[in-house]
């Protein structure tokens, strides 16, 4: 069976899941593509459910322009990198505003899916967005710490590149001041030096 079969299967027993009774789904899912390239977002927001898919509202489209300047667009990125998050349902709104964010249980239920899809993709470069993806992999306290550098890890068995990028949330001024708008900036030149980065620009 190929890989992008198993995906496929992969992807529509993700879409039944509802194991957490207090997120709101439907499961967000990107496109099924057997990509050495893997995106991992934090949770949905709260209008990606209605597009039916990731970074599909504000904080996609400042992604996708990051992602612009240094080669590949946004339909090109879609088609060719799995896009994944820690949580693939939109976690609900907080009493006080803004968005929920996700608890350890249901971090712990998400992340059977996200074991699987590397299993599956073996990926050769991975790329968390936000620090809570960052956090999945990487010791975080601080931003500053993670993002514009790049880190060799064994993930669930599978040696990969982890190149953080922070989250392109638009209630987040971390990417456009000092010093994290030089940070990003560095990020985004280890992406585009990284080889699988390269084959995604050539097929782009």
């Amino acid at each position: 069976m190929s890989t992008l079969v198993k995906i496929r299967q992969h992807q529509q027993a993700l879409s039944q899941c509802r194991l957490c009774p207090n997120m709101v789904p439907p499961v967000i899912i990107g496109e099924a593509v057997a990509s050495e390239i893997l995106l991992i977002g934090q949770a949905p927001g709260d209008r990606e459910g209605e597009l039916g898919r990731p970074f599909a509202w504000t904080a996609g489209k400042t992604l996708f322009k990051w992602f612009e300047s240094i080669g590949v667009n946004e339909a090109d990125f879609r088609r060719q990198v799995y896009m994944a998050a820690v949580c693939r349902c939109f976690p609900g709104k907080n009493p006080g505003g803004g968005d929920r964010v996700p608890d350890k249980t249901e971090i712990k239920n998400c992340s059977r899916w996200l074991e699987q899809e590397i299993e599956l993709l073996q990926p050769k470069l991975i790329i968390p967005v936000g620090k809570l993806a960052i956090s999945q992999y990487l010791p975080v306290a601080k931003l500053v710490d993670v993002i514009g550098q790049s880190f060799s890890q064994e993930i669930y068995g599978v040696k990969t590149q982890l190149i953080p990028l922070p989250h392109p949330s638009g209630a987040s001024t971390w990417h456009r001041m000092s010093p994290g708008r030089e940070l990003l900036a560095q990020a985004l030149e280890l992406l585009a030096a990284h080889k699988s980065w390269g084959r995604l620009k050539a097929f782009s």
